[in-house]
């Protein structure tokens, strides 16, 4: 999938590419007057059109002639990159892109950017819980700012109607936001302000935008909505795929972020008994077995298929006295666990009649499981996805030339498994280009 965005200053360019390429997108930004280069080599290109302080005419002028070419170029997507204390033509260079991308075009406004500080409640920018007509930016000598309200702001340059979703709405869930959404189109909003506090929120939003098929809908932000919004087109885009997560981490942060991953993918793990892989008898054969059929099934009807000794019954076991009872170690039964997980989790890719596409694990024994029972030769390390979560793929043995993100059990936030199941469908749609 391609994605093109248009900003009105360069920083603001680089800015939102940056975040598309963290999640897998291969970015470029094109300076004021540069034309885009007609090459597949990337799949994200950001252009500054250097509009932000030039007559509202010019403005529409330069976005129109940018959206042509970004066009030209093969972007399945178009957006916008406003300023993040909304300075500038926003309201013309809206109008501009709904006048180019037809009738049935929807703007979403989302001007938060809650990793700096901007967030929007009730209609209003809020910086660090200051309104923006309070703070140093009013003063530009430029562009001051002298409203907070955005759709305001918008409505002083904007031929068309604009709406606005409260925070109420936005924080009951994607449910309410698509029907808020259904509403306002529906009374004849082309250009629709959206209130976000949380990137959870903003998500959210781009989640209900993806569902609004019968309409084109661009994002109008300073980038986490079309970050957020290029994630799950590019989802969506590679629903046939297969992707298979091993978690072998028993950690409450684990589990938070298996839950997360399961609501955002409608995903049905298979759940590995660890107190029947804990053992040097013939019930390790058995259970593994048993769940590399279920995993097998499973992959029929999931985009993603998790596999896991974490459930939610799981209790910790007592090795101390299993391997008493067993008269072996302790060492060599949480082996056995591991070893056990990662040989489910390689039958499934061996046995099955599916590319699988990629491959995450949490931990670093289940990890090395999976490199030994693979028979790899090692892991070639690309790019780094969050803070110690690596891309690459494997070299040799069963598993070669799969893409791999790795991750440590007791890293990241709830969204970190997501975000890089997320990474690896967005760097195998690169591939594809």
């Amino acid at each position: 999938m391609k994605i093109g965005i248009i900003a009105d200053d360069l920083t603001g360019a680089n800015a939102t590419g940056v975040r598309l390429a963290k999640v897998g997108f291969k970015s470029a930004t094109i300076i004021f007057g540069a034309q885009v280069p007609k090459s597949d080599k990337f799949t994200s290109i950001c252009v500054d059109t250097d509009s932000r302080y030039v007559d509202a005419t010019v403005a529409k002028e330069r976005v129109q002639d940018t959206f042509k070419q970004l066009r030209l170029w093969g972007a399945d997507v178009i957006a916008k990159r406003i300023d993040s204390t909304i300075r500038g033509n926003i309201g013309s260079e809206i109008d501009a892109l709904l006048t180019s991308t037809g009738e049935e075009s929807i703007a979403i406004v989302v001007a938060s950017y809650p990793d700096s500080g901007r967030v929007t409640s009730g209609g209003y920018l809020l910086v660090e819980g200051v309104p923006v007509q309070e703070t140093d930016v009013a003063k530009d000598p430029m562009n001051p700012i002298s409203k907070s309200f955005v759709p305001a702001v918008i409505a002083e340059q904007s031929q068309h109607e604009i709406g606005h979703i409260g925070l109420g709405d936005v924080l009951q869930g994607k449910t309410k936001i698509t029907a808020s959404l259904l509403e306002q189109i529906n009374a004849g909003k082309r250009i629709i302000v959206i209130d976000a506090v949380t990137n959870e929120e903003i998500s959210n939003i781009a989640e209900s935008m993806a569902m609004m098929e019968e309409h084109t809908l661009f994002p109008v932000d300073p980038g986490p909505l079309t970050a957020a919004f290029a994630r799950v087109l590019t989802r969506r885009r590679l629903y046939r795929n297969r992707y298979i997560v091993t978690v072998g981490s028993v950690t409450s942060l684990t589990g938070r972020q298996l839950r997360y991953l399961m609501d955002k993918t409608n995903s049905s793990p298979v759940y590995v008994d660890a107190s029947q892989l804990a053992t040097t008898t013939d019930r390790w054969d058995v259970e593994v077995k048993r769940a590399t059929d279920e995993g097998m099934r499973k992959l029929k009807e999931q985009e993603v298929l998790i596999v896991t000794t974490l459930s939610p019954t799981s209790k910790i076991l007592s090795l101390t006295s299993i391997a008493k009872e067993e008269g072996t170690t302790e060492e060599l039964l949480a082996k056995r666990i591991t070893s056990g997980l990662a040989k489910v989790t390689h039958s499934i890719i061996q046995n099955c009649n599916m590319k699988i596409d990629g491959t995450f694990s949490s931990g670093g024994d289940v990890t090395a499981a999976l490199f030994t029972i693979s028979g790899a030769e090692a892991i070639q390390l690309d790019e780094e996805v969050i803070p110690l979560s690596a891309y690459g793929k494997f070299i040799g043995g069963t598993f070669d030339g799969i893409p791999v993100v790795t991750k440590g059990g007791m890293v990241g936030e709830k969204q970190s498994i997501y975000k890089c199941l997320i990474y690896l469908q967005t760097k195998n749609d690169e591939g594809r280009v």
